[in-house]
């Protein structure tokens, strides 16, 4: 199936979040267990955007299938129901990759990555929080973007040589550990192998404690993890 190529210069029409949730939900019940939720699509697209190869060069039908898990080998509409609904995820798909190139050429700081959020209460943290002698105060809320991240590393894997060089760059490496940290074990696996470098960083962490037990620590991880995409966007819009 032909799919479009991505358009920096379409039309800016940012989901609502009726329509962000109704995409959740075209792309939860799809048959198997390769579609996306909207965390993991989010940081997929966000990926997509910031990575070394320009996505205008990416032909959509390289990365669009992605998010479903795949077109039926034999050119029908599975898995989708009708080729009407797969056109609708497709333009709804593209026009929230629009909106995060939008928001991050335009106003990165105020770009927000779809990360789960559970507050302290919730998460039965208050009055640990409230002990803490840490300088640095923790917040209400804590982030959790262990499936932003494994999306991110979706696109990563598209291209593992060109993203391999950054993780091996020493100007970066240490700023994209937390997301190696954060998804890795979704994408590649225990015995997985990347040129990317996130089966090291996550054994690396292992051998000393798993801070993904810890929600304050996948916090500061998640935390982290968004800072870094100012980085690399910062490089791609030099």
């Amino acid at each position: 199936m032909d799919y479009p190529h991505y358009n920096p210069n379409s039309d800016h029409r940012p989901l609502d979040d009726d329509e962000l949730e109704a995409l959740d939900e075209l792309l939860s019940v799809l048959p198997g267990a390769g579609a996306m939720n909207v965390e993991l699509l989010d940081g997929y697209l966000t990926a997509l955007l910031v990575a070394p190869r320009p996505l205008i060069d990416l032909p959509g039908a390289d990365w669009l299938p992605v998010v479903w898990g795949g077109d039926d080998a034999a050119g029908g509409a599975a898995p989708f129901t009708s080729q009407k609904q797969r056109k609708r995820v497709t333009m709804l798909v593209l026009r929230h990759l629009h909106d995060i190139d939008t928001r991050l050429r335009q106003s990165p700081k105020d770009w927000q990555p779809v990360f789960s959020v559970a507050s302290l209460d919730a998460l039965g943290l208050a009055d640990a929080a409230a002990g803490d002698d840490e300088d640095e105060p923790i917040s209400d809320d804590l982030a959790d973007a262990q499936d932003w991240c494994a999306g991110f590393l979706q696109a990563v894997e598209l291209d593992p040589a060109g993203w391999g060089a950054l993780f091996d760059d020493p100007a970066l490496a240490s700023a994209l550990l937390p997301i190696a940290v954060l998804g890795s074990d979704s994408v590649l696996g225990e015995t997985g192998d990347s040129e990317a470098g996130g089966t090291q960083a996550s054994s690396d962490t292992e051998a000393n404690h798993d801070p993904l037990a810890d929600p304050i620590e996948v916090d500061r991880l998640s935390r982290a993890a968004a800072e870094v995409v100012l980085v690399l966007n910062q490089r791609r819009l030099a």
